[in-house]
């Protein structure tokens, strides 16, 4: 192709819709470094911040999502998707592009819509297990549906789809390093079982009570906890644990180096994110999962499901914490053999070529040459 390639991106309103649109974005860079890209993502949304700190150029649109706790909210909502529909369409009238990617999130919906209504060839990645109804809608629309499970045709009959995973963050590919070496790195014993507790960048209240009740019983064990609290806890937590402080805990808001906690750990106890997965899933690390019960269809749930059917994963429910979080851990970390197993299984899910290989498919699709 001469001329110059101009791509439309959507997805936002979580990072699990926001950095597969990024990663994706870069990756068609690196092979044509003169393209032009435009995102639509929605006002007030994360996406107005990430993206632009990416590098990329992005126009909100005030969409909402249809709100089941308060139907008085859903007054004004017909009148944002005509809005958004006709600043979509003037958008992508004047950038022109040859093709759109959508990721799910509130503005993708009228900004893929509408991009197919121009013409404009459409692709759709989808995280989740269990598919958004946004992604649905526009498959029947696109020209491929990109998944991270496998035998998801059912979600997108008619359409093709190809499991080829969730792009993920390139430190997490590249720079996994031995276990032992990252303990050290960490100020850890090398010899003592490892669990990192992620909740998410805000934390999560869950996780951070299960550690509480059974942190004396932890260091009972002799086992090392690398313990995120999110920022919400973090301080409370501190004071609340000062006396139980032990050489073989550390407390963190926030872990900045996570390719170094995932080396370091034996055990994962994390939520259930679509991108978190995906990232665990490289990692190749046993998983106690912990789904955030609240996330949309209980999409969280699915996810963690798909991973325990093949023995990848194992799943405690928050309702189910304070009956089986202790006891599923160590069932864990008491048992080499289904730690390796654990492990072994993960791979299935592991696509850390997921950027490059759904930038190919869309590029043989559309017979562009790279």
């Amino acid at each position: 192709m001469n001329k110059k390639i101009k791509v439309l991106m959507s997805g936002g309103g979580t990072g699990g819709h926001i950095f597969p649109a990024i990663a994706i974005a870069d990756e068609i860079k690196k092979r044509f470094p003169e393209a032009e890209f435009l995102f639509i993502g929605a006002n007030g949304k994360m996406e107005m911040e990430k993206v632009p700190q990416a590098g990329y150029k992005i126009i909100g649109l005030n969409i909402a999502g249809f709100d089941r706790g308060n139907l008085l909210k859903n007054v004004g909502l017909p009148f944002k998707v005509v809005s958004s529909l006709t600043k979509a369409r003037k958008a992508i009238k004047d950038f022109k592009p040859d093709f759109a990617v959508g990721t799910g999130g509130f503005a993708s919906g009228p900004a893929l819509f509408m991009a197919s209504v121009l013409g404009v060839p459409i692709f759709v990645q989808e995280q989740n297990s269990l598919p958004g109804k946004t992604n649905m809608f526009l498959a029947k629309r696109a020209k491929a549906v990109f998944t991270a499970y496998p035998n998801m045709d059912q979600f997108f009959s008619g359409t093709k789809t190809f499991f080829l995973g969730n792009p993920i963050r390139n430190s997490i590919i590249t720079n996994l390093i031995d276990g032992e070496i990252a303990k050290e790195k960490i100020g850890l014993d090398k010899h003592k079982l490892t669990i990192i507790s992620v909740g998410g960048s805000l934390g999560s209240r869950t996780l951070n009570n299960a550690w509480k009740d059974h942190l004396d019983k932890f260091i009972e064990k002799d086992y090392q906890l690398i313990w995120q609290t999110g920022k919400t806890d973090y301080q409370n937590i501190l004071s609340e644990t000062e006396t139980k402080q032990h050489r073989n805990v550390q407390i963190l808001e926030f872990i900045k180096n996570m390719e170094l906690a995932y080396s370091a750990a034996d055990v994962i106890v994390s939520r259930a994110g679509a991108i978190a997965i995906s990232e665990l899933a490289v990692a190749k690390k046993p998983v106690l999962l912990v789904p955030f019960p609240f996330a949309a269809e209980d999409h969280q749930t699915k996810n963690a499901l798909t991973l325990v059917e093949k023995n990848a994963a194992r799943m405690v429910r928050d309702t189910e914490m304070k009956e089986k979080f202790w006891s599923t851990l160590i069932e864990i970390c008491e048992s080499e053999n289904l730690r390796k197993e654990m492990s072994t299984n993960m791979e299935f899910f592991a696509k850390p070529d997921a950027a490059q290989e759904i930038v190919s498919e869309i590029l043989t699709t559309l017979n562009i040459k790279s």
